[in-house]
């Protein structure tokens, strides 16, 4: 299967360039084979969707082109509403990115809201014959194939392609427009304190830690040992400078902290962030919130960027990791530029001179004052910048399609997809994201061992800790920092005890979100036994609650209860619509005349993890219960429902 994939995929650095399509007027074949279906509650086929224009974007999570074009998709859902369906085939590069709970996580983080369909066995990447990620295949109302794309950039193109087919087959009466709606994976899990921490910064000497609280679009401070300090960002994804509580970010990343200056790179506005901590306020000084095109010589400070994803400060000027572009970056601040540093924009494991060298997707950058040390991603390698020599040298790992797990030396060593590096008495510490592990590199024998992590996702503490899929690591005090990104937490390592605890932010809580959007997901009726109730009666609801194991009722998430009845005539129920944060939950009722109703409680859940990390559900439980209200002396003057909640 292995073979069959590198095969499949071998030209896959096409994905960087606009590649002219063919235009074959062929059947679609139907989109068979897929391992499981996500932001639906059932497979799609096209001959369901007949009548409809379909879009099909086949990509991997891991690939930054493919990131890149989840706006357009987003902006021509929003533009064809009842017209379009656009359904993400996801055919993973990585065996991590196979896994379809690691494939509902990026679902989630990137808020990705058309179905997607896990093609983990390529076949349906093979059925169409795609050749790059991302791949695009557009297919009319009656079922054709009716041009394909590959590469980004190309939305007016595509959403040109998408009215013409809609106006024709509107003309003939052969296009569907009732709108269809989905079964969305974000509605079924709740809001954390946390969301997505990408990237993390611990200074010992302030006693300061800075969290990029990527998926809240915001940065957090807190002392080393948690207690919260403030938040950066009003939580909305924007491009907006100003004070603390005003300024907007986008999915921000790496942190660079200068005295009282605080780096961010801003990696969905595609831009550089100053963070003024004295006078709190937020500054762009690089990017102007466009993306940058493909081969950009770059330019004045203000000259478009591209997914920049991690950064490090050396004298008065940034070092990026501009994953966007496949290149490190260099803003002078002196000579107010900001253009490629390193790489020349391929996507490649070759080394060699600045300009000739060429990288994958770097991700993750740190420096020991003479070398820069990158995480370069989707080459999974670990490169070596002599900043004086001018050269770019691999120290280990493989290929663009040659990872793995295994320690050893040089070109020996296995990674999956590495996002975070940090420097630790010479030595490199890197967090191997796919693998979930924390591994160290000594940069003078090349040689790599694992530290901590089993290499399967989880998140457990102590010495035989696990992770899942963490990407930011940060060092103070003999502790290690790390972004454990889709546990939603940050986690400490212990140096010197070598062990593995979550870090606990007491205060901290998710930005507030709109009052009247009430989520109502992972819904069921249950229908409850009889009840008699005395009449003329003071009388209450209650409801038992219990939690999985190690799992709470999240008192600032926005559980709500709502009871009705369809006849008030006989029956009162005091506040009967209101939100609660504590359990059992009593809802009082008062009965008069005597007859037969049926009560309808309906509870929306939120339970989290007791450290308010990793996960957080929802549930939406409605019970109908027929009463029979009595004054039979024998009826009771309360109903007690128990109900214990699930993981699933």
């Amino acid at each position: 299967m292995k073979l069959l994939k590198i095969t499949s995929l071998i030209i896959f650095l096409a994905a960087a360039f606009q590649i002219e399509a063919q235009k074959p007027k062929t059947y679609a074949p139907e989109l068979t084979g897929g391992v499981s279906w996500l932001n639906t509650d059932k497979p799609l086929s096209l001959a369901a969707l007949k009548g409809k224009v379909v879009l099909l974007d086949f990509w991997t999570y891991g690939c930054i082109n493919c990131i890149h074009i989840l706006p357009d998709l987003r902006r021509l859902e929003e533009k064809y509403p009842n017209q379009l369906v656009i359904i993400g085939v996801h055919s993973a590069k990585f065996d991590n990115e196979g896994d379809t709970e690691n494939i509902r996580k990026i679902i989630v983080r990137y808020d990705i809201e058309h179905p997607v369909v896990n093609d983990a066995d390529f076949k349906i990447w093979n059925a169409y014959k795609m050749i790059a990620y991302p791949g695009l295949v557009l297919i009319n109302p009656n079922g054709e194939i009716v041009n394909r794309w590959f590469g980004e950039g190309q939305f007016d193109e595509i959403g040109a392609e998408i009215e013409k087919n809609v106006n024709e087959f509107r003309a003939r009466g052969e296009l569907r427009e009732t709108p269809l709606k989905f079964a969305l994976e974000k509605a079924k899990i709740g809001d954390l304190p946390l969301a997505f921490p990408g990237k993390v910064l611990a200074d010992a000497k302030s006693n300061r830690l800075f969290i990029s609280d990527t998926n809240h679009n915001r940065i957090v401070i807190t002392d080393l040992n948690g207690k919260f300090q403030d938040v950066i960002g009003k939580g909305k994804e924007n491009l907006n400078d100003g004070n603390f509580q005003t300024a907007t970010f986008n999915r921000p990343q790496g942190l660079a902290l200068d005295g009282e200056n605080l780096y961010v790179a801003d990696t969905g506005n595609h831009a550089i962030r100053r963070i003024n901590l004295k006078l709190k306020m937020v500054e762009t000084v690089s990017g102007n919130g466009k993306q940058a095109a493909f081969r950009t010589k770059g330019g004045d400070i203000k000259t478009s960027l591209s997914s920049p994803w991690d950064l490090v400060k050396i004298g008065n000027s940034l070092f990026v990791a501009m994953a966007g572009t496949h290149q490190i970056w260099r803003i002078d601040f002196d000579k107010q530029i900001a253009q490629p540093f390193a790489g020349s924009g391929a996507e490649s494991r070759t080394d060699g001179t600045l300009g000739m060298s060429a990288f994958g997707q770097p991700s993750g950058i740190v420096s020991d004052g003479k070398n820069l040390y990158i995480a370069d991603s989707e080459t999974n390698i670990i490169r070596q910048i002599s900043v004086q020599n001018q050269t770019v040298e691999t120290l280990a790992g493989g290929d663009l399609f040659v990872f793995g797990d295994e320690d050893g030396e040089g070109d020996e060593v296995r990674f999956q997809h590495p996002l975070g590096v940090e420097m630790y008495n010479g030595k490199v510490l890197i967090a191997d994201t796919y693998n979930h592990k924390i591994k160290i590199l000594d940069p003078k024998n090349q040689t790599v061992k694992t530290l901590f992590g089993t290499g399967k996702s989880g998140q457990t503490d102590g010495k035989n800790a696990t992770f899942y899929e963490p990407a930011g690591l940060s060092l103070a005090n003999d502790k290690l920092f790390i972004a454990d990104t889709n546990n939603h937490a940050i986690r400490v390592v212990d140096l010197k005890t070598k062990l593995v605890s979550t870090l606990k932010i007491e205060e901290l809580t998710p930005p507030k979100s709109d009052e009247n959007e009430i989520a109502e997901p992972n819904f069921s009726v249950i229908k409850f036994q009889p009840q008699e109730i005395l009449s003329n009666s003071q009388s209450s609801l209650i409801f038992n609650l219990q939690f999985p194991e190690g799992y709470h009722l999240n008192q600032n998430a926005p559980n709500r209860y709502e009871i009705t009845s369809e006849k008030g005539d006989i029956i009162i129920i005091a506040n009967a619509k209101q939100k609660f944060n504590s359990v059992p939950l009593i809802v009082p009722f008062e009965t008069f005349q005597n007859g037969a109703i049926v009560l309808k409680a309906k509870l929306n859940i939120y339970y989290c993890r007791e450290d308010n990390t990793g996960v957080c559900l929802i549930k939406t439980v409605q019970w109908e219960i027929p009463i029979k209200i009595t004054d039979k002396k024998t009826a009771a003057n309360k109903i007690e429902i128990s109900e214990t909640l699930r993981l699933n």
